[in-house]
Parts: C-alpha cells; sequence; structure tokens
C-alpha cells in the first residue's frame, strides 16, 4: 500500500507543478506583467524562463521517479522563493491577509511534501527501479 501511495502522491505533486509550468507558458506575457508588479523587475525574463525550466524539468522528474529527489530540489529552488513572494501576507491589507496566509501555509505544506520526496526517493513504482531490475541480455 505504501508503494501505491507514493506513487499517487508522486503523481499529484508533478501534475500540480508540471500545470503551472504549462500555465506560465500559455500567459508568458501576463505571468511576466505579474511579476513585474510583485516587484520581480531585474531580468524578469529570464527569470521566468528559469522558473519554467525548474518547474517543467523537476515535476517530469518527480512524476516518473527518476533521480525525484534531484527534482524536488529544483521544485524547491523555484517553490520557496515564490511563496514568500507572492504570498507574503504580512505585507497585504487586512482584508486579505487571511486568504494569503492559508495560500503561505499550503505552499509550505506542499514544501513538506517535496521534502518527503527528497528523504525517502520515489518508492517501488519508478523509472529508477524499473532500470535497476530489468535485465538486457
Amino acid at each position: 500500500m505504501k508503494d501505491v501511495t507514493d506513487l499517487i502522491g508522486r503523481i499529484l505533486m508533478a501534475c500540480s507543478f508540471l500545470f503551472e509550468a504549462y500555465d506560465s507558458i500559455y500567459y508568458f506575457k501576463a505571468t511576466k506583467e505579474k511579476m513585474i508588479a510583485y516587484g520581480l523587475t531585474w531580468n524578469t525574463e529570464m527569470l521566468l524562463v528559469g522558473g519554467i525550466i525548474l518547474l517543467a524539468l523537476g515535476g517530469t522528474l518527480v512524476l516518473i521517479g527518476y533521480r525525484s529527489g534531484f527534482g524536488a530540489v529544483l521544485l524547491l529552488l523555484y517553490w520557496i522563493p515564490v511563496t514568500f513572494i507572492v504570498h507574503s501576507w504580512w505585507n497585504d491589507p487586512v482584508a486579505i491577509q487571511r486568504v494569503e496566509s492559508l495560500n503561505f501555509m499550503k505552499n509550505l505544506a506542499i514544501s513538506g511534501g517535496l521534502l518527503m520526496i527528497i528523504v525517502n526517493g520515489s518508492g517501488r513504482y519508478s523509472i529508477k527501479r524499473l532500470f535497476a531490475t530489468t535485465k538486457v541480455r
């Protein structure tokens, strides 16, 4: 049961990040404008492309279970700064502090899930395990 749960958890986690990569590509201009609105004015396009690469590569590695720990590290490199920039509820007006603090805590929980992937690996159902157990003749 643990192995199936690891697989489902990896799939759900990866789909979230892969969708964010797709969304950032599809709405590239709008995402870039939103970044500027949050104060990211230095080399915005490079930061956005770098973020998309981290999301796509990290999400794919976590999804297939090959070097999933490395993939989770890549996702954390993106996720932690974005969480503190976008959901900085302590700087927000009182009217939206509650919603932003909940989003902040949700992102911290996702970070915890990524840390669990780093520590526990990809589990039994992964490409890495498939490569390790397949004999080529």
